[in-house]
This record gives structure tokens, sequence and C-alpha cells, in this order.
């Protein structure tokens, strides 16, 4: 299974239509090809967790990077897998007696989904520091034939790649989970030069795998929009309504560089709840702002976790992003002009299988799909098998 992160889906299109993906264009023309929709908040964290245990943000309990814990009133970085509520399918596949491997491009990931695992985990970000107890493996670099990578780089997600071939090649792995980054897509559009040989890289090392027979499952966590409009919602609450107002962007995490922490979802937390619904009049009728929902309409509509968001759900439109105050966000290293997600208009993914997908699940996958079906419809949905495995 490959999660590529940040893929929407005209990224896919334009390598396909320039010929620099013929190996995926040719798993889209033999296997199966479609869209599903991601987990809202479309981020990062919210989205891998939902792909490696098959459940919603609800179930996961991870609706975001960041969250105000509202029983310490601290604000907290999801790092770590106590967070996590629910176990990963990797783990209930090590269990089953496969062999395991889980290669991430940023070590958070690394770090929130390893747990009980029972196989080979490791980053492309750290993994020079991977050992036999620590990580199942050691001495990767040599594995792979290449040193770490630059996290802030392409080669961060190609790495990924070429770790999983070199695992399958030398019979390390066969059950695998790789998830790259999206340092490409926040910094260039899908016509630019860079991420066009960035998809051509990752068609090469696709190539490689199913050279290899493998049976590969393709989706994404979140798409991925320019957004030049800032609404600093932190500020516009109090200048209109006075102090109090806290709002938290769950994109926030430790590599900001190339987002400032601006994304297209916040939840908002309110000092006096008799005055909600006028304060959620309030943002709904701000110029790009699209939804607003209460906590508990998050829950039921969103599927997302009571505790873990505020008082106020806020998502906005294809290309605006929301951030707390202009002094939370520091944008002096972006190089670029800003490309961001976490809303609707980048919920939308790719859902690609290297096999022609069973009748039973062809009609699963024109009835809305998510994209943490994507374990489901690779082990168990695919001509190839003749009976369900069962990794549950």
């Amino acid at each position: 299974m490959i999660c590529l992160d940040g893929c929407a889906e005209q990224y896919l299109d334009e390598a396909i239509k320039q010929g620099l993906m013929p190996h995926l264009n040719k798993m889209s023309q033999t296997g199966y090809r479609g869209l599903c929709d991601g987990a809202l908040p479309s981020f990062t964290n919210v989205n891998n967790c939902a792909i490696c245990t098959g459940q919603p943000p609800s179930e996961t309990g991870i609706c975001g990077n960041y969250f105000l814990d509202m029983e310490t009133g601290k604000e907290v970085m999801m790092n770590s897998p106590e967070y996590l509520r629910k176990p990963t399918i990797m783990a209930a596949a090590a269990r089953a007696g496969r062999k395991v491997a889980f290669v991430t491009a940023k070590d958070k990931l690394r770090k929130m989904l390893s747990v009980d695992l029972g196989g080979i985990a490791f980053s492309s970000e750290k993994v020079d520091e991977a050992t036999k107890q620590t990580h199942g493996i050691s001495n990767v670099e040599a594995l792979v034939g290449a040193p770490k990578p630059e996290i802030y780089s392409g080669n961060a997600s190609i790495y990924v790649l070429k770790s999983g071939v070199a695992l399958i090649e030398n019979k390390l792995a066969d059950f695998l989970y790789l998830t790259t980054t999206d340092y490409i897509q926040h910094k260039y559009t899908p016509e630019e030069k860079e991420a066009l040989e960035f998809y051509r890289d990752i068609d090469i090392e696709i190539g490689k795998m199913l050279e290899l027979g493998a049976l590969i499952g393709i989706t994404a966590d979140h798409g991925m929009n320019a957004k030049p409009d800032i609404i600093y919602l932190e500020s516009e609450l109090t200048k209109t309504f006075g102090v109090g107002y806290t709002v938290i962007c769950p994109i926030s995490d430790p590599y900001v560089l190339h987002h400032g922490a601006l994304g297209a979802a916040v939840t908002v937390f309110i000092p006096d709840l008799a005055k909600q619904s006028e304060v959620a009049e309030w943002i709904m009728n701000l110029e790009g702002v699209t939804e607003v929902y209460t906590r508990q309409e998050a829950v039921e509509k969103l599927e997302l976790a009571s505790d873990r968001i505020g008082d106020l759900f806020v998502l906005c439109g294809e290309n605006v992003v929301l951030g707390r105050t202009p002094e939370h966000h520091d944008l002096s290293q972006l190089d670029r002009p800003l490309r961001s997600h976490g809303g609707r208009y980048e919920q939308i993914v790719p859902l690609i299988l290297s096999e022609p997908l069973s009748e039973d699940y062809r009609k699963k996958a024109a009835s809305s799909p998510r994209n943490f079906d994507i374990f489901d419809f690779t082990c168990n949905g695919t001509t190839l098998q003749e009976g369900p495995t069962d990794v549950s």
C-alpha cells in the first residue's frame, strides 16, 4: 500500500499526459483507477491514521496534528501513539504471520503508527538511526544504496519507495505500507518541471515493485491547492467580539517551513457558549468561509472525535487558508506562493490498484469509497484473491 502525500489527481493526470508515468498509466488501464474521499480535516496525521486503521477520525481520535487538550488546557502536538485509539492493520497483519514493513518520510508518523507493529518500521528522515532493536532493521542506507535524504526535498519521498523496493527484493517484507511527504506539492503546481520530475521518479520505483510481483494499492491522504487568501480568524474574532477566543490550527506540526501552519480547517474555542450561534453565523458570513459546524454537528457530519475539537469547526474555500493571528504564523521561509490543504477541496484523492477489482468491489468503488478502504480493497478486492484475506 502506498500513500502519496498531497497527491491531487491533477499531478497524476499531467505526468501521464507527458508520458512520465507509464507504469501507473498501465496500472490504471489494466487494474483500477478511480477517486475516493479522504477524511476531514484533510491533513496528514488524520488520514494516515485513518488509512492504517481502516477507521474514521471519530474512532482513531486523530482529528489533526495539533489540538487543545480540554482537560489540561494545554495545546498539544499529537505525534505519539498514546493519542491513537485504534490498532493498526499492519500490526494485525504481523500477528497473522506476514512480514510487515512500514516506511514513512516523516518520523512523526513512524512513531505514531509503529506501536505493536512486530515488524520493520523506519523513516527516511531518520533512516540513519534505525537499529534492529528499535526499528526492526539496521544498516538501511546500505540496503537502499543511498544516504539519508533531506526531509525538505522530493528525495525524502523517493527514498521511501526505494526502501520498499529494497525490502521486497531482499525478501525482508511481504506486506508494506509506504507513505511519502508533500514537500513537492506544497511548492509546485502539477505543470511545473520539479513536480513532473518527481512523479517520473515515483513511477520508476512503482515499476520496480510491479516487476518484483507486488500487488499495489495507491491512494493519498489529501490533495493540494493554491491558497492566496488568508483569514486570520482569531484576530478577526478578537476585533469583533473581544478577547478570549482561541483558534487552533490542526495543520500545525514540526514541518511548517512550506505552509506556515496555515490550512483550510481550524477549530474555535468560545469563552461564552451563549454566543455560539451568533459567532457561528458571523464566521459563516466571512468571505472565503464555506462551512461552520458546532462540536456535535462536526461529530455527526464529519466523523470527528468530540474531545479533540473545539466549540466550532470551520472549513474554507478552495483558494483560502485559515490562521490564528499574523504573529502566530512565520511566512518568512516561504519562497513560493502558498499552497496548502485541510478542507473539502483537498478531500478527493486517487484510488488505484494494480489488478482489476472483483465485481463486488467494483460496486463498492462506485459508491463513495474512502481512502481508508485501501487496505480492504487491495487485500480483499481484486480478482487475484480466491477468498478474503482477513487482517481485521
